[in-house]
């Protein structure tokens, strides 16, 4: 009796602790939770920082640029930029808006037709064309800035508002098909035949079947470019000096003065301009993250 009461003694471990894992592994685990804890509050207090700085004025924030201002919290900030129509930052959002909808349509559209191609049709030029907008993806724009500026200006259409429409919709595309074409891989090729033994047309088939099976790729390129577009800065440096055609990222630069800037006032133009991308981000997050991998995994 002695001997089984040690037995189990010895085979006995506390609630929620596998068998044959000691204290230096949940210590591990431990210390990682912690680690990502850190870094999760390191990209969460900058926001949460913009967010009380906002409700503060010029010289409180001077003062203490750390402090949260719980009893001389003001929305002064807010009544200066949307009650001032000299920052034109409702007319910029506008125009962000109108260049990232059409840009996004065109890359949604263009990259599951041209990954849907390539993934499927075989022909001679196929892998080179592939190769070729994939190292799209490894140009850097501020090389291209210059030469664009030139052509742009020889051909008349720089400083219109659809500018900046071509080089959206150029470089989002590489991606686009990228990940389009890995996800089109995993999808069986019986699909496609037993629609054409049924009498279903190439035109169908593709838009009817295979479209709303890449609906989550499609979903995850949209998002993505919209943050590329929405946030770009350089072309529309470049391309734009029309000051009722600039984007939010050109309308910020107003705030900040030669000699000195407004933290605070700019602060709450930033919380305002990246709000509708902020919401788009948590409501479709998820979508995101399963559209990424199942584009990795069908790869």
């Amino acid at each position: 009796m002695t001997t089984i009461r040690k037995e189990a003694a010895s085979n006995f471990t506390p609630a929620g602790r596998k068998p044959g894992r000691g204290a230096g592994y949940y210590t591990g685990k431990v210390l990682i939770n912690i680690v990502l804890w850190v870094f999760s509050l390191s990209c969460i207090f900058p926001l949460v920082w913009m967010g009380y700085s906002s409700l503060k004025l010029k010289r409180q924030f001077n003062a203490d640029v750390i402090s949260i201002p719980w009893k001389t919290a003001t929305l002064q900030n807010y009544k200066d930029i949307l009650g001032n129509q000299d920052y034109h930052l409702a007319e910029s959002m506008w125009n962000s808006c109108r260049t990232t909808v059409i840009s996004i349509v065109c890359i949604v559209l263009f990259s599951f037709i041209v990954g849907y191609i390539l993934s499927r049709i075989r022909f001679k030029l196929n892998r080179p064309l592939y190769v070729m907008f994939l190292m799209g993806m490894l140009i850097p724009i501020h090389s291209l800035l210059v030469p664009m500026y030139v052509l742009f200006r020889n051909l008349g259409i720089h400083n219109q508002w659809y500018t900046l429409l071509f080089p959206y919709i150029a470089f989002g595309l590489p991606m686009g098909i990228f990940l389009v074409e890995g996800y089109v891989k995993g999808i069986p090729v019986s699909l496609e035949e037993a629609a054409a033994i049924d009498g279903s047309s190439f035109s169908r088939t593709l838009w009817s079947i295979i479209m709303p099976i890449c609906r989550p790729i499609l979903v995850t390129v949209a998002i993505i470019q919209v943050f590329s577009c929405w946030n770009e800065f350089s072309f529309a440096l470049c391309l734009i000096q029309n000051v009722h055609l600039q984007t939010v990222p050109l309308a910020l630069t107003q705030f900040k003065g030669q000699f000195g800037s407004d933290y605070p006032l700019q602060m709450t133009a930033m919380l305002i301009t990246m709000s509708p991308i902020v919401l788009l981000y948590f409501i479709f997050s998820n979508q995101i993250i399963k559209g990424m991998v199942a584009g990795a995994v069908k790869g």
